[in-house]
C-alpha cells in the first residue's frame, strides 16, 4: 500500500529561497528534502528543534535603540574604537 502524500505551498523572499537553497545543495539536500527533515524533528520532539526565544527588556530595549539608529542613519563609525567609546556612552 502506497502512502498518500500532499503539497505544501510557502511564500517567502526570493533571496532568502536563493540563498538557502544554495547552502542546502552544498549539504546534498533539496529544498524539499529540508522540509521533510523539519516535519520529521517537529514530529519527534513534539516543537522546533530549534530554541525561540522571547526576548527580555533589556534586549528589546537595545532592538529598538538599534532600529532608531538605523532609520537616523546615524549609527556609523571611522573605525572600532569609536565604536566601543560609543558603547561605553564616551562618545
Amino acid at each position: 500500500m502506497t502512502a498518500q502524500s500532499s503539497m505544501l505551498h510557502v511564500r517567502m523572499d526570493n533571496a532568502l529561497k536563493e540563498q538557502a537553497t544554495v547552502a542546502l545543495e552544498a549539504m546534498g539536500l533539496t529544498t524539499a528534502d529540508a522540509v521533510r527533515l523539519l516535519f520529521h524533528r517537529v514530529v519527534a520532539e513534539q516543537g522546533l528543534p530549534l530554541e525561540l526565544k522571547v526576548p527580555n527588556a533589556e534586549t528589546r530595549a537595545a532592538i529598538e535603540e538599534a532600529r532608531t539608529a538605523i532609520k537616523a542613519r546615524n549609527a556609523r563609525f571611522d573605525d572600532p574604537t569609536a565604536l566601543i567609546a560609543a558603547l561605553d556612552g564616551q562618545d
